[in-house]
């Protein structure tokens, strides 16, 4: 009997053990790691735009990496969520499955993590803005004031009576707040002030992110299309969408090659424009492929290019100049 007991006990601690663990997956599948170095791409720009000026601040770049992160992280907990109580994550949905429609995690559970996500933002907007400016109220408000819309618009692309990201407004957000917000609010936060340069890296890499959501829609096109999502691409169709794709990567790089001219960066715009030949092979791949379902590895390819970008954009303005 208490043999019997035991093992009762511990085939109890193990089904609690393994539980906690498909658990844990979920939320780590909820937050979409592979979207976050494609997040802190803007974060590296300006911060290196900043720094190459003689500006910097270990810990206001550090405060901005993690808010960023946190950020997407809301804005992954929330479009699980938002996809998932329309069912547009259905069992015909190309690629990773998703917390809510694999029914590991509730609506209630991810409710609770998407409140939990928005507090830890609004806590590190705060901490990154205060270490920015101090008691300069004026910036404080402007700063957090940025901070609510990045929150806001993080939950409302999926979630809502009228998500923003069924309307097509997907593409326009992640161009303002992936790209201009990010490269020139973190370069501000260096600085103080703004220049008109800055804008070029930041168009730029703000394309760049729209390309990686524009590539998610292409290969979602036909179930988005099903469950009334108007996306860019279901709006112009699979074949004008990769047409679309090819001009926003070309228009990124040509307004780095811009930048590159008007900054007199001079030899130094071959090792940031390198990963471009990534993304160029890539849109090889994407004029060729026939299917959307094909584009799913693409998708992984094309966003750490774009860190990669990013990353050779900051190390060579700060080390080979």
């Amino acid at each position: 009997m208490l043999l019997w007991r035991l093992t009762k006990m511990e085939n109890e601690y193990r089904s609690k053990t393994l539980t906690k663990l498909i658990k844990l997956k979920a939320w780590v599948l909820a937050a979409r790691l592979r979207t976050l170095p494609l997040s802190v791409s803007g974060i590296l720009v300006g911060t290196g735009l900043a720094n190459a000026l003689g500006y910097y601040n270990a810990l206001i770049f550090a405060l901005a990496i993690f808010t960023t992160i946190a950020f997407q992280v809301t804005s992954n907990f929330a479009n699980d969520y938002g996809d998932g109580v329309r069912g547009t994550d259905d069992e015909k949905r190309i690629g990773p499955k998703r917390a809510l429609q694999s029914g590991i995690l509730s609506k209630r559970e991810l409710k609770i993590g998407i409140w939990i996500s928005i507090a830890i933002s609004l806590l590190l907007s705060i901490l990154l803005i205060y270490t920015a400016f101090g008691t300069n109220w004026v910036y404080f408000a402007i700063f957090f004031l940025l901070g609510l819309l990045s929150i806001w618009a993080a939950i409302k692309y999926t979630m809502g009576n009228s998500p923003y990201g069924y309307r097509g407004l997907g593409d326009l957000f992640v161009f303002v707040f992936f790209g201009l917000l990010s490269v020139c609010g973190s370069f501000f936060l260096h600085t103080k002030f703004i220049t008109l340069l800055t804008l070029l890296p930041a168009i730029a890499i703000g394309l760049l992110c729209v390309g990686v959501l524009n590539l998610n829609n292409l290969r979602d096109v036909e179930t988005d299309s099903i469950h009334n999502k108007n996306t860019m691409v279901v709006k112009m169709g699979f074949v004008w969408g990769k047409q679309y794709h090819m001009f926003l990567m070309v228009s990124a790089f040509v307004a780095f090659l811009v930048y590159a001219y008007l900054a007199r960066t001079g030899f130094i715009t071959f090792f940031y424009l390198l990963p471009f030949v990534v993304i160029f092979v890539h849109l090889n791949k994407v004029r060729q492929v026939k299917r959307p379902e094909k584009l799913d590895p693409e998708l992984k390819k094309l966003a750490l290019s774009t860190f990669f970008v990013a990353l050779s954009f900051y190390i060579s303005i700060n080390y080979f100049s």
